[in-house]
C-alpha cells in the first residue's frame, strides 16, 4: 500500500509540474525541458559507463545536449538566428576530437554512445520547442502557444492508459503479445484500447480547443503520438534489456529514472512535428 501510495504522489506531482510548466509561460516550459534533456543525457551516460563498458564525457555530453534545447528555442522563436547551432556543433566536433588524447580503452565505444544519446535523447526534446513556437502565417509574427506541446503528452498518457486498463481486462481473452522478446506484458488488445481512446480524446480536443485543425486532423496526430509512442517505449525496453537493467534510474520515486518517465515521448515527438509539418500546420 505504501508504495502505492509513493508511486501516485510522485505521478500528480510529475502530471501537476509538467502540466503547469507548459501551460505558465514560455521561461517554465524552456527551463523545465532544459532540466529533463540534461537529466536524461546525464542518466543515459551513467547507465553506458555503468553497464555498457563505455566512458563518455558526461559533462560535456549533458551541456552540449542542453544547449541544443535551448538554441532550437532560441532559434524558433525568433530571439537568434541560425548562428545559435554553432557553439553546439563546437562541441560535437570536440567529442571525437578528445579521444584522441584521452586514450581510453575503447574511444569507437565512446562516441557511439555519445551521439547515440544526442540524436535519441536531446533533439526529440529539443524538437518540442518547434511545437511550442508557432509562426503566425499572415504576419510573420512568432508567439508561444502550449497546447501543441501539451497535446502530445496528454495523447501519451491517454495511450498508456488505454493500453493498461484494456490489457488488464480483456489480456486472458485475447492473449497475444504485441512484442513478446521485448516487453511481455504488452498485448495487442491493450495497444488497441489505448489507441481507441486516444481518438475519443482527440474528439475532446477538437471540440474544446480552436486549433484550425479538424477532427481528423486531430485524429491523425493522436494516432501518430499512439503508435510511435508505444514504439518509444519499446525502444527503451530493448536498451534497458542490453544493458540488463530494469529502470533507467530513481530520481522519481516508485516510477524509475527520467528515461522510464519519457522514453515514449522520444519518438512520439519527432514524429508529431513530421506529421504536423506534413500538414503545413506551421
Amino acid at each position: 500500500m505504501s508504495n502505492l501510495i509513493l508511486r501516485l504522489s510522485t505521478g500528480i506531482a510529475f502530471v501537476l509540474v509538467l502540466v503547469g510548466s507548459i501551460v505558465l509561460s514560455p521561461i517554465s516550459f524552456c527551463i523545465l525541458f532544459a532540466a529533463v534533456t540534461g537529466l536524461s543525457l546525464w542518466e543515459f551516460s551513467t547507465l553506458v559507463n555503468t553497464h555498457a563498458g563505455a566512458s563518455v564525457n558526461r559533462l560535456i555530453n549533458t551541456i552540449a545536449g542542453v544547449y541544443l534545447f535551448l538554441a532550437f528555442a532560441a532559434y524558433v522563436s525568433g530571439y537568434q538566428d541560425s548562428r545559435v547551432f554553432i557553439p553546439y556543433l563546437v562541441s560535437i566536433i570536440y567529442l571525437p576530437i578528445s579521444e584522441l588524447y584521452l586514450q581510453k580503452e575503447d574511444p569507437l565505444k565512446n562516441w557511439a554512445y555519445a551521439f547515440a544519446s544526442q540524436l535519441y535523447v536531446a533533439l526529440p526534446f529539443s524538437m518540442l520547442a518547434t511545437l511550442a513556437f508557432m509562426t503566425d502565417p499572415v504576419s510573420g509574427e512568432v508567439s508561444y502557444s502550449w497546447l501543441m506541446p501539451l497535446s502530445v503528452f496528454i495523447f501519451l498518457w491517454t495511450n498508456d492508459t488505454g493500453a493498461y486498463c484494456v490489457g488488464s481486462l480483456l489480456h486472458k481473452r485475447f492473449p497475444a503479445k504485441l512484442f513478446e522478446r521485448i516487453s511481455p506484458k504488452k498485448s495487442w488488445v491493450g495497444s488497441i484500447g489505448g489507441g481507441v481512446l486516444c481518438l475519443v480524446v482527440a474528439a475532446i480536443m477538437h471540440a474544446a480547443f480552436d486549433a484550425n485543425m479538424g477532427y481528423l486532423q486531430w485524429a491523425g496526430l493522436a494516432l501518430t503520438v499512439c503508435i510511435f509512442g508505444t514504439w518509444g517505449d519499446l525502444v527503451e525496453s530493448l536498451f534497458k534489456r542490453q544493458l540488463g537493467i530494469k529502470d533507467s534510474g530513481n530520481i522519481l520515486p516508485g516510477h524509475g529514472g527520467m528515461l522510464d518517465r519519457f522514453d515514449s515521448s522520444l519518438l512520439a515527438i519527432p514524429a508529431a512535428v513530421l506529421y504536423l509539418y506534413t500538414l503545413n500546420f506551421f
